[in-house]
């Protein structure tokens, strides 16, 4: 199955200030700040969505097709997800603005001042899905993940047109969209993803009631935390999942896009639910338990032992042959 990724493509950069900011700020004079921190460390990530998740099948065995935009200055990002199995073919390099990135840092009271450079992102919306049909036809299934707003609005409008089977996961975007635009994104996915948060934010900006949306959705995918997943469809099927039990939790950043990674690698092995969450939960827990999106290492054994003790033996047996193509 040929998997297309759409969406953000950026790098973090984390600083840690060993002070307090509240400390910094003259109740006086806070219409007139200039403040400097002297920082501890700088901790350099890859992320963005849409590479998260590729990056997660790359390490299940996929080669999926990565769209998205960045910057010349993506030259080494770009070595590091094909090393791990990324097609970045149809990345869009966008010459004169440099990849998008996440500056923040954190102080021991874990407040913090961020701020993010969109640079190439705001060029996505110039991405035109119709490359990705060749003779051969097009992708099985397009992820539309976070992205600059105007690109997942023209990618869902595309898949329509195109006849392409797509994936919704409008997650963080949510709160720039309007009610016209949120029942855009996600009517005709074959699959939804929110966490419990956007479930609520999404029925709240579509105006829609939790049927209204499953009646336009194949399956609704709502993430819980460590409480697990929960999936529902229009015809009443209604399914809960336990979380995969983590060792330590040292990262939560992109548990969520690894949980995605896991579903979509099951489900385009041609596995139900009962199998995907599983496989989504589990590589969730690898990421947990990691720190950085994309530096967890989940073997076959680890995934199936994890899945096997969670769910059961007949699920980690659905999972094992297709698990040996792991990286």
């Amino acid at each position: 199955m040929r998997l297309a990724i759409t969406g953000s493509i950026a790098t973090d950069h984390l600083m840690t200030f060993p002070g307090r900011f509240t400390d910094q700020l003259v109740p006086d004079h806070l219409d007139h700040l200039s403040l400097s921190f002297l920082v501890d460390d700088l901790d350099v990530r890859r992320g963005g969505v849409a590479a998260n998740v590729a990056f997660g099948l790359g390490r299940l065995g996929l080669a999926p097709r990565l769209v998205g935009a960045v910057g010349a200055d993506f030259d080494e990002y770009r070595a590091w997800l094909q090393a791990n199995g990324v097609d970045t073919g149809h990345v869009r390099v966008v010459e004169e603005r440099r990849t998008a990135r996440f500056m923040c840092t954190t102080d021991q009271d874990q407040n913090q001042v961020a701020s993010f450079y969109a640079g190439a992102m705001s060029e996505a919306v110039r991405i035109d899905l119709a490359d990705l049909v060749d003779g051969s036809g097009g992708p099985d299934l397009v992820l539309v993940a976070p992205n600059a707003p105007d690109a997942m609005l023209r990618h869902t409008r595309q898949c329509a047109e195109l006849g392409l089977p797509f994936a919704a996961d409008p997650s963080q975007q949510l709160a720039r969209l309007g009610r016209e635009e949120a029942r855009l994104l996600v009517t005709g996915a074959r699959w939804l993803f929110t966490n419990a948060y956007e479930a609520a934010l999404l029925r709240e900006l579509s105006g829609w009631s939790e049927q209204e949306i499953l009646s336009r959705v194949g399956t609704w995918i709502v993430t819980h935390g460590a409480d697990g997943v929960r999936t529902a469809t229009a015809d009443g099927l209604r399914q809960s999942f336990g979380a995969v039990p983590s060792h330590s939790v040292v990262d939560p950043t992109g548990a969520g896009d690894a949980f995605r990674a896991g579903f979509l690698a099951a489900t385009s092995w041609g596995l139900t639910p009962d199998a995907a969450v599983p496989l989504g939960c589990a590589l969730a827990t690898e990421a947990l338990e990691t720190v950085g999106c994309q530096l967890y290492r989940a073997t076959p054994k680890d995934l199936l032992a994890r899945v096997t003790a969670t769910y059961g033996q007949s699920v980690g047996d659905a999972l094992a042959v297709h698990l040996g193509r792991c990286r």
